[in-house]
């Protein structure tokens, strides 16, 4: 019986564990990717970034680039003179490593004040509360443990 009850448990903490844990990657303009004619606005409004996610900016290299910047260079589409502070390989990733809000645009000339800018809030990672099981079934994890946690899950059931 005791052996019944840790299946169950562990199915639990399977079915759990992905949800808790694991950090989001955004590609950003998703499918559209980081280029012109993208509404960078539209794309963030409805996600939630936090502390330890990450953004992919994916475009042609060469063709564009990106650049963190403060507000006010944000607001004036100004890209830093230090090229060190760019992106330029075409699949760029960006680590969320604090809170607060963060800007980014495409430095080449005309493509910022073209909409090619994108401003997020990134919240801080402290521990929300924890997640019911059926809500966590459809949150961030891979299929991979929503599919072991049920196999385990059904096979403590039917055991029981």
């Amino acid at each position: 019986m005791d052996v019944h009850r840790l299946l169950v448990i562990f199915a639990i903490v399977a079915l759990m564990a992905p949800a808790i844990s694991s950090a989001t990657e955004y590609v950003v303009g998703g499918d559209d990717g980081w280029k012109l004619g993208v509404k960078y606005d539209d794309w963030a409004k409805d996600k939630m970034f936090v502390v330890g996610d990450t953004l992919v900016f994916k475009y042609k290299s060469g063709s564009h680039n990106v650049y963190k910047v403060t507000g006010d260079e944000f607001k004036s589409c100004t890209t830093p003179s230090n090229n060190s502070l760019g992106s330029f390989t075409g699949n760029d990733t960006i680590k969320l490593a604090t809170a607060g809000t963060k800007w980014y645009i495409c430095g080449i000339s005309g493509h910022c004040d073209g909409g090619m800018k994108l401003k997020i809030t990134v919240l801080d990672g402290a521990p929300a509360p924890a997640p019911s099981v059926a809500s966590t079934l459809f949150a961030k994890g891979t299929g991979f443990h929503v599919l072991v946690g049920m196999i385990l899950a059904t096979v403590a059931v039917i055991m029981v």
